[in-house]
């Protein structure tokens, strides 16, 4: 058993309506125009009002090579991690200090890094030298929940412990001008940027102590439907990443998690009914409405993960962190039952089960 004690997040500076990114399409895809007024419904149903970017929008008219997006992915990501850091260990009612944290797991998939940077966040804010390191790349839209469930899992065996889980994604940077590919539009009214903290402390953790309100973790659940590496990812190409989407994505959450849904909640033999909502990634509008329609219940179990893709659009790793943020922010009443879950590349689904403590 663990238990989140505090979260954090930081949005990109660049803050753009959706409808001032749509103006700019004309101007960034090389499509015929007929090609572009039959993809313009993708921005216009997205659901998405606004979203946060790490470069102004001229920046997208621009050709970049690899080399100068890292550079930047660099800069940003260790200034937004370290923002939502801070604010997470400055948590309204209670202050941790750095060296109270003895495990860093830091996710990452949009910029590469070696050192990662963890260790810039480490050596700025003052952690302790022996603090324990673990970077997860590749995980895409999936890490934030796989993330979380990796600290969970360390806990366990470290009841004392407590363990810091930092998401950083510049989705925007990988943003490729000359990938006239459905994919690629479909990215670019989707992503945003931005960097996510979540706090978790093992069972017999002294940090308990200081916090009236905490989510138990008591259950976590992966699974990778095989044969299915091309729904989603990332490809490497001189210029940087060209995003790999899969039209397929709303039927697989139908069936394969829905079904890796059911028997989480069998396991824990909780119903749908029981949850009040879901800490769901919100990959889309039609992900969303995917697992809308696979739950069945009438409780409106995504306002969280509505508002947070209203906001901010899709920032993969962190997005599940902003939800949960908003969902801890609401004090919900002792013993009410959710389940967070991601879906990433692989294709795989992560599901944790949460219950307000």
């Amino acid at each position: 058993m663990a238990y989140i004690i505090s979260t954090g997040v930081k949005e990109a500076e660049y803050s753009y309506t959706q409808e001032e990114v749509s103006r700019l399409v004309p101007e960034l895809f090389t499509m015929k125009q007929s090609e572009i007024n039959r993809l313009m419904p993708i921005f216009e149903n997205s659901q998405i009002e606004r979203r946060q970017f790490a470069e102004k929008l001229n920046w997208f008219t621009l050709d970049h090579g690899l080399e100068e997006r890292n550079r930047t992915y660099m800069e940003k990501a260790v200034a937004y991690a370290k923002e939502a850091v801070s604010s997470c260990l400055h948590h309204p009612s209670f202050t941790v200090r750095p060296n109270e944290v003895d495990h860093i797991f830091f996710v990452s998939s949009t910029g590469i890094a070696t050192p990662t940077v963890d260790t810039f966040i480490i050596n700025d804010l003052g952690f302790n030298d022996s603090i324990r390191r673990t970077p997860l790349f590749g995980l895409g839209c999936a890490g934030g929940t796989s993330g979380i469930a990796r600290a969970y899992e360390w806990l366990k065996g470290n009841p004392d412990q407590t363990a810091l889980v930092v998401c950083v994604e510049l989705c925007s940077l990988t943003f490729q001008m000359k990938d006239s590919r459905v994919s690629n539009f479909v990215g670019s009214a989707l992503f945003g940027d931005g960097a996510s903290a979540v706090l978790l402390a093992g069972e017999h953790s002294s940090l308990l102590e200081r916090t009236s309100a905490a989510v138990r973790l008591d259950q976590s659940s992966s699974k990778m439907k095989k044969e299915s590496i091309d729904v989603m990812g990332w490809k490497v190409v001189d210029s940087g990443f060209e995003v790999i989407f899969n039209k397929s994505i709303p039927r697989l959450v139908k069936s394969f998690w829905g079904e890796h849904m059911r028997e989480s909640l069998e396991q824990k033999q909780w119903e749908a009914s029981d949850l009040s909502f879901i800490v769901a990634h919100p990959g889309g509008r039609k992900v969303l409405e995917a697992y809308d329609n696979t739950l069945g219940s009438d409780k409106p179990l995504l306002a969280y993960s509505e508002k947070v893709l209203r906001s901010h659009g899709n920032m993969s790793s962190p997005t599940v962190h902003f939800v949960l943020h908003e969902a801890m922010k609401q004090r919900q009443d002792k013993g009410t039952k959710s389940m967070m879950t991601s879906l990433g590349p692989g294709f795989s689904s992560e599901i944790i089960s949460l219950e307000w403590a």
